[in-house]
């Protein structure tokens, strides 16, 4: 059986579909939806398209060398797993069996703060590189109390999540009237027979399901009530006066991720922030923001080489890695693919994914004509939007310092 899903899950697009397959709708589009008419997450993907490759085959690299330098790790791939909430719905265990992908990668991975395990039972299994993300709440002790754990469990970058002042609204989740956990009558029941190995292995689970981070020693809260004291937590009024105080918290690498406006990225620079992801949630938030290829490279100019630049969202070839990577970020964050690949085999559908990304990066590289990332640069990028387009026509590879700041 497992060999039959490896031999079907050739790509990312056929591991998404093995995941709808086994998924019942709600909980499927829980995880692949976004908000509103999701313009912005079909944006996402179809930015990469917008850019082309022009290689250079003479360069000859009989070997390709992906790995990158970040906040003093040496990955082996330009791709890490981003925070996405509620892992442990799609698999047992789900963020754990995600990270247990990661390291044996050699890649980072990020906690979500909605995670079911809590951060102390992930940093348990050893993975590393790890990092945490936090909000800013209004309860600002919360923030700073989710900082010092991650602080006390031995994470390596705290990532600050800055586009969630309001809750996006997700049109499909209201459509399926999605609930956690998953409540299904004996009809929908009835229509799960292709969805009864899941059912099977999550059913013990739904009882345990929570949101572990905020879970209260003691306090008997149900996953509904839990839920709704985080949405209240989430902050409008939040500002640059709140990442300067996580910034005096936090001893390691601090990455803002929600970064779209330039200037919004300089600022970063100039408040001691370490790293920026370019993101726009997946599209689940404000639907119609930019694509993040789109502005990828506005950051990086206004960035200029002081900290390093990730990107995430639409991430769904080894290609596409290579464009961003062409265009100056540092790395890829992927969030929808490591989900669709815990669904269908728990760590191993994660460590294929991840596998998958491997093997599409090295043979974009070699057909570019590029041995390492550091030979990635605009020069190897033609855009059909014409001169408008901010990709350069410079003939070296752009290079981006990796090292933190002070």
């Amino acid at each position: 059986m497992a060999e039959r899903w490896r031999r079907r899950a050739y790509n990312v697009a056929a591991m998404r579909a093995l995941a709808r397959a086994v998924l019942p709708r709600p909980v499927f589009d829980f995880a692949d939806g976004a908000a509103e008419d999701e313009s912005s997450l079909r944006a996402n993907e179809a930015a990469f398209d917008d850019v082309s490759f022009l290689p250079m085959p003479l360069n000859g690299p009989a070997a390709r060398d992906m790995s990158v330098d970040l906040f003093g790790e040496r990955l082996s791939i330009p791709v890490l797993i981003g925070p996405t909430g509620l892992g442990g719905l799609f698999w047992p265990d789900g963020e754990r069996e995600a990270a247990r992908a990661a390291a044996a990668a050699g890649t980072a991975y990020c906690l979500s703060h909605g995670s079911v395990c809590t951060l102390e039972q992930l940093a348990e299994t050893g993975a590393a590189p790890r990092w945490m993300q936090v909000f800013v709440y209004r309860d600002r002790a919360f923030t700073r109390e989710l900082t010092e754990r991650a602080q006390a469990a031995g994470y390596d970058a705290l990532v600050l999540t800055i586009d969630n002042q309001l809750l996006g609204n997700r049109e499909r989740d209201v459509r399926n009237g999605f609930a956690i956990p998953p409540r299904f009558s004996p009809l929908d029941l009835a229509r799960m027979a292709t969805k009864l190995p899941w059912l099977l292995r999550m059913r013990p689970e739904f009882s345990r399901l929570t949101f572990g981070n905020y879970v209260r020693p003691g306090a008997n809260e149900s996953l509904a009530t839990l839920a709704g004291r985080m949405s209240q937590l989430l902050d409008p009024a939040m500002n640059w006066a709140d990442v300067d105080e996580i910034r005096r918290l936090w001893r390691g690498p601090l990455i803002l991720k929600g970064i779209l406006h330039p200037a919004e990225a300089a600022h970063a620079v100039a408040c001691g922030v370490d790293g920026v992801i370019v993101s726009n949630h997946g599209g689940r938030q404000l639907d119609g923001a930019a694509a993040t290829l789109a502005a990828l490279p506005g950051v990086v100019e206004a960035v200029a080489g002081r900290i390093p630049v990730l990107l995430d969202g639409g991430v769904r070839r080894g290609a596409d890695v290579v464009r961003a990577l062409c265009l100056g970020a540092s790395a890829c964050l992927i969030g929808r693919p490591q989900l669709w690949g815990v669904a269908v085999a728990g760590q191993a559908g994660v460590a294929h994914v991840l596998d998958i990304f491997r093997r599409e990066i090295d043979r974009t590289m070699g057909l570019c004509g590029a041995a390492r990332i550091a030979d990635l640069g605009p020069h190897l990028l033609l855009s059909p939007r014409g001169p408008q387009c901010p990709i350069s026509r410079s003939s070296t590879p752009m290079s981006i310092s990796m090292t933190r700041s002070a």
